[in-house]
């Protein structure tokens, strides 16, 4: 029997996020006391996330035949996330250019030199590709669980799981205690999620709170604008992908619409990753596929922060009236292709990547990234949703690659065409 409307979660989020919007709007003080609320439920479910990682994918390898499979299963998921990726940055690109949100701004940018983005700049002379590769390595065995960071719990499962497979039959006593510690974890995280709506007001009371609605007015073209581009990018680019591996988008939409809620309250894609592990194994993907494609999405396949970063970079162009050429502009995409990477694995990762790239180019002054500072947190919502649902997307269409998909719990949960 199906729960009465007003009892499911995506209901009750919606609420919570209603209220919080209104709390921070009428009463911002008390609002911005809210924040622990939010803060506490991501960290409750941070908590879980490298637990159930490690268990997921180690129960996938040592339940499959060789280690070839698991190459072919990463080498195809890069693949796809590099092209797909390509397509972000571009839709970006052409939006910027077509609508122009930061045209008419003429700021000088001498009056943007200040001391509230240091934070952020800071960490850009340090970020590149050889560190961020070599932060996927811990510093110990236990390190990788300590941290939270989701590459380096990968690839430690990875090894643990090629370590159990590489001894066959004989420990396979271990992969069942695994498969039951799995379960156990994911009630954990049913329990948690009772809380989605408490977390859900918090986040979005202080974000109103602290920031206020009028930021919004006064850089609504870009807020605007990169709402509408992640959702023509979802439409066009996730449906057109959907349609030719025989799923349809919008069912699909319809079956996570409690963790798109969820990440519109908190602007939080880690806050449904354990959900979506379930979710996905339930739609008929196999647990390898599901175990490897989607946490290495949260760094490699970052799709609605990929538009973001371009759109910024145009903004602030267009804002101090800084012209740049076509090819000023595929240097950009070039550079973005690499350093978009590492966005999700850095505390500020945006305005990190986004620095870094500025300060890469020399072409606009990395002061810049202080006109998006009243504004991100308001589009952080959008590029959080489209990374959450261009990775789902994702960890279907390489299970099905990969002929590790069931098609008879996809039909009877009603994704399929």
């Amino acid at each position: 029997m199906a729960k009465k409307w007003y009892k499911q979660l995506y209901f009750q989020v919606l609420l919570s996020i209603a209220i919080g919007v209104l709390l921070g709007y009428f009463f911002p003080q008390l609002a911005i006391k809210m924040k622990p609320l939010g803060d506490g439920f991501i960290k409750l479910i941070r908590m879980m996330i490298a637990p159930i990682i490690f268990t997921t994918v180690v129960t996938g390898i040592a339940s499959m035949k060789d280690f070839r499979e698991v190459g072919g299963i990463g080498i195809k998921a890069l693949i796809y996330f590099e092209l797909v990726t390509v397509f972000a940055l571009i839709i970006g690109l052409i939006v910027a250019n077509l609508y122009r949100p930061g045209e008419g701004l003429n700021i000088d940018v001498q009056s943007l030199k200040s001391t509230s983005f240091a934070s952020y700049t800071s960490s850009a002379p340090d970020f590149d590709s050889v560190s961020f590769l070599l932060n996927i390595i811990p510093d110990t065995l236990v390190g990788a669980f300590t941290k939270g960071d989701i590459l380096p719990v990968l690839l430690i499962s990875i090894l643990f799981g090629f370590g159990i497979l590489h001894h066959g039959e004989r420990l396979k006593p271990f992969v069942s205690a695994f498969e039951q510690l799995s379960t156990v974890l994911f009630s954990i995280i049913g329990f948690i999620m009772k809380l989605a709506p408490f977390g859900a007001f918090g986040a979005i009371a202080y974000t109103v709170g602290a920031y206020g609605l009028h930021t919004l007015i006064a850089l609504g073209r870009l807020v605007i604008s990169v709402y509408v581009t992640n959702f023509l990018f979802v439409a066009i680019v996730l449906g057109f992908i959907a349609r030719m591996n025989g799923f349809s988008l919008w069912r699909f939409l319809n079956y996570i619409k409690e963790e798109i809620v969820i990440v519109l309250g908190t602007s939080s894609s880690e806050a449904v990753l354990p959900r979506m592990i379930s979710k996905l194994e339930k739609l008929g993907c196999g647990k390898t596929v599901v175990g490897l494609v989607l946490p290495a999405g949260y760094t490699f396949n970052l799709d609605g922060t990929s538009i973001y970063l371009t759109m910024a970079t145009l903004f602030i162009a267009q804002a101090l009236n800084i012209p740049l050429d076509f090819s000023q502009q595929l240097t950009i995409l070039a550079i973005l292709l690499l350093t978009s990477k590492g966005a999700a694995a850095v505390t500020g990762g945006g305005f990190i990547v986004l620095a870094a790239t500025l300060s890469t180019i020399h072409t606009l002054p990395v002061e810049g990234v202080v006109l998006l500072l009243g504004v991100d947190k308001f589009m952080s919502e959008a590029r959080s949703i489209t990374n959450l649902i261009g990775n789902g997307v994702a960890t279907i269409v390489i299970a099905k690659w990969e002929s590790d998909f069931d098609v008879a719990a996809a039909q009877e949960i009603g994704v399929l065409r």
